[in-house]
């Protein structure tokens, strides 16, 4: 089952139209959304490590 390039191309240009493409705003806010979500799960993972590291050290009593 091959297709042509010239016809494969075709269709890609048809598919490309249908998309509905974000504005630069959308894209800006939605930007901002995953870089503080991505910042607040590296707060979140940084404390509970280090409220594990914490228990690990009283536990046996070696660390600072």
């Amino acid at each position: 089952m091959a297709v042509s390039p010239a016809k494969f191309m075709r269709e890609v240009r048809a598919e490309v139209t249908k998309v509905t493409w974000p504005s630069r705003r959308e894209t800006l806010i939605a930007t901002g959304l995953v870089l503080a979500m991505a910042a607040l799960t590296a707060v979140f993972f940084f404390a509970v490590d280090q409220i594990i590291g914490l228990g690990v050290r009283a536990l046996f009593g070696v660390g600072g």
